[in-house]
């Protein structure tokens, strides 16, 4: 069940770029689509989207463009449980796209985010108090490489949540198609020294530490003082913890639909588990089983589920169908 946000700040807070996407509906390629589907997308807003499914009270902001997409946006957000209350409308700018298409078994996305309303957030826009009432501030490396000035958000939301003792967590979520790998390896790095938490996967770490060798990788990664959970292994996920390396095994999918969001589904599961009380390895085993639903469905959030699904899966409850 949703906690009613009305009552009670957000036990989460994330922000970043959600744009609209649209995607081709048959696999000619968009050249050839003649239809194609509306929805919106960004790892920030599906992360507190799945928070809070999970039932945990999940706060998103960011910057819109005053016009329908952004508005389309804004009101789904808020429809699904989460609290929008600092996100911003600039009427200057646009809600930046993203298209989507689906190939030869391939999924390929293209950008329209160039001056969008998003990449011109200013950390004098970020509301401190709301920060810093938080129990975890959630930052991804997308919101970093869409402009200076949000990498300065991030730069900044992330020293506030730290002097106010909020617990940071960072998902690296690598893309080169906004920045090049050179770009990117000095900033990520550097903000995972910031945070508490470090979520990346483990084809995202050979690239940022420039190895194919996994016992470099782990060796590296115990010189943060973040705990890190490594996406990615052979049917398991990582946790490095106090220099402990634990192995958690994945939850078996019955159908793999869609890939698109499981890693968003996953860091939804985990931040609404610590949120709970579990411990990180726990927390990691609900973040995998959220995963896990997720890429049985088609949609970048739409799939995430709910508690009352997760709690069925775990449990092994029969579905009735009529």
């Amino acid at each position: 069940m949703q906690q009613d946000t009305a009552f009670a700040g957000p036990e989460l807070v994330t922000f970043g770029e959600s744009m609209g996407l649209f995607t081709a509906q048959d696999t000619r390629g968009l050249e050839y689509a003649s239809t194609l589907h509306k929805s919106f997308g960004g790892a920030e807003s599906n992360v507190a989207i799945g928070v809070a499914r999970l039932g945990r009270r999940a706060g998103w902001f960011g910057a819109l463009g005053r016009d329908p997409i952004g508005t389309m946006i804004h009101k789904a957000i808020r429809g699904e449980g989460v609290d929008v209350s600092r996100a911003v409308f600039n009427g200057e700018a646009p809600t930046g796209l993203m298209i989507r298409e689906n190939t030869a078994g391939k999924s390929s996305v293209y950008y329209y985010r160039k001056n969008s309303a998003a990449s011109m957030l200013r950390p004098e826009q970020l509301d401190a108090a709301y920060i810093q009432s938080a129990k975890i501030l959630h930052v991804t490396g997308i919101t970093a490489a869409i402009s200076p000035s949000a990498l300065a958000c991030v730069d900044r939301a992330m020293d506030l949540a730290r002097d106010a003792g909020v617990k940071v967590s960072f998902d690296p979520n690598l893309r080169l198609k906004l920045w090049t790998l050179e770009e990117a390896r000095g900033v990520l790095l550097r903000l995972a020294e910031k945070a508490d938490y470090f979520l990346p996967g483990l084809d995202e770490l050979k690239l940022l530490y420039d190895t194919e060798d996994d016992k470099a990788v782990f060796e590296r990664l115990s010189r943060l003082n973040a705990v890190s959970v490594i996406k990615g292994g052979p049917d398991l996920t990582y946790v490095l913890e106090d220099g402990t390396l634990t192995e958690v095994p994945y939850f078996k999918a019955d159908q793999v639909l869609d890939t698109v969001g499981a890693g968003d589904g996953f860091c939804a599961g985990f931040i609404a588990g610590l949120l709970k009380g579990h411990s990180t390895v726990e927390a990691v085993r609900l973040g995998n089983l959220t995963g896990s639903l997720v890429i049985q469905a088609v949609g970048d959030w739409e799939a995430l589920p709910t508690w009352e699904q997760v709690e069925a899966k775990l449990e092994r409850r029969m579905h009735i169908e009529r």
